[in-house]
């Protein structure tokens, strides 16, 4: 088990933020998002720091959260709280001024996808696997994935992908405009870094005046669908759907659902 969970390290003006959980695919526990969040502003405060490059350590980008933690919570906190708490990650990406390029290989899942889907470009290697599954364990997305992925690919594709929790590969990710770039996998990190390379040369309050400005067109609406989605979310862990969800992927059998 890797024992640092979050690498940092600057090149030249380009900050790198690195998962390192390799052996998970790089899905997140409390630990991980904690340091997570915290390497992000980091690199926010860095005046050397000029673009922002998010990737994960072997051959996945971010599996989500960690399966082995599901459901658990510090003693005393809510599920409201608990959300809230997470949440913090994607609005300190989605406020950072700086420009966030995500170079994505293998898993992107859940929360991992919605961490690429806040940055402001992607890399995606033709092994990347997307998804948003949180409905087949009776849940929703919680970190803007309903917001931010329609604002890519319209809203019959966004839902089609939410209601189903289907995945998406790299061809298809890059067909229909999530993916910016594809590239080959062992090509995905260096292309990342040329493209925040590139953009980290310019000035940077004029690239972050154009993010702002770019940005104000959807950012609105993104924000209040993050309250929405941690609303919808902490009332469904309280539902009958989400328990029989839940006790079916434990009991290995289709879940049984009673239909309202």
């Amino acid at each position: 088990m890797s024992e640092i969970p979050i690498l940092v390290r600057i090149d030249g003006h380009v900050g790198v933020i690195s998962i390192n959980r390799p052996e998970k695919h790089n899905a997140m526990d409390d630990l991980a998002q904690a340091a997570f969040l915290e390497a992000v502003q980091s690199m926010i405060g860095d005046r050397e720091v000029r673009a922002i490059v998010l990737r994960g350590e072997g051959k996945s980008f971010c599996a989500g959260r960690d399966t082995s933690v599901l459901g658990q919570r510090p003693e005393g906190e809510s599920d409201y709280d608990y959300v809230r708490r997470a949440q913090q990650i994607q609005h300190c990406l989605l406020d950072c001024p700086k420009p966030i390029i995500a170079a994505v290989r293998g898993a992107a899942i859940g929360g991992g996808f919605e961490f690429a889907l806040a940055a402001d470009m992607r890399v995606v290697g033709r092994s990347a696997k997307m998804s948003l599954p949180e409905i087949i364990y009776g849940l929703l997305p919680d970190m803007g994935g309903t917001q931010t992925l329609m604002s890519m690919i319209g809203r019959a594709r966004t839902k089609y992908y939410v209601m189903t929790g289907n995945t998406i590969s790299g061809e298809e990710a890059f067909d229909m405009g999530i993916a910016d770039w594809l590239e080959e996998d062992d090509q995905v990190d260096e292309k990342a870094m040329e493209i925040a390379g590139e953009i980290a040369a310019r000035p940077p309050q004029n690239v972050k005046m154009a993010k702002a400005l770019v940005d104000q067109f959807w950012m609105g609406g993104i924000k209040r669908g993050l309250n929405q989605e941690l609303n919808s979310i902490t009332a469904l862990f309280k539902t009958e759907d989400y328990a029989e969800a839940r006790t079916a992927l434990k009991e290995k059998r289709d879940p049984r659902f009673k239909g309202k």
